[in-house]
């Protein structure tokens, strides 16, 4: 099941792309602005370097993008927290007895197969800049 994670990714990238001082994204200026624990961050943090859509120097507080804002599709950001491969999960151990039981697990399937294409195409279209952008036109 989708959580947290995706957006705490999105709110630490779009940070590092409107800020102009990188020496101050630190861990814990991060977490304040996402109102978490700097653990948080860092374990995020650590994930989007692991994609490769950050990088930051050993000893030296910051991050930097490795790719232009326009560059970042939300799907990047989204696989890269290692988001769970289904957006929804389908419980388990139906009554093979009861006529619904036997079939609702390949019926979700098919349904959850579909919206789960669905909402990766539309973060496909998204990319960080339009986000960033969006951010500030309000």
């Amino acid at each position: 099941m989708v959580n947290s994670r995706f957006s705490v990714a999105i709110h630490i990238l779009s940070l590092v792309a409107t800020t102009k001082d990188s020496n101050i994204l630190t861990s814990d200026y991060i977490a304040g602005s996402v109102n978490t624990n700097p653990v948080v961050i860092r374990r995020i943090s650590s994930l989007l370097k692991k994609a490769g859509l950050i990088q930051s120097s050993p000893g030296v507080a910051g991050y930097s993008l490795t790719k232009e804002p326009k560059d970042i599709q939300l799907l990047d950001v989204y696989r890269a927290i290692n988001a769970p491969e289904e957006l929804f999960a389908i419980h388990e151990h139906p009554n093979p007895d009861c006529p619904v039981g036997k079939r609702i697990e390949h019926t979700l399937e098919v349904i959850y197969a579909d919206v789960q294409q669905a909402m990766e195409n539309e973060l496909k279209k998204k990319t960080l800049a339009d986000l960033v952008e969006q951010l500030f036109s309000e």
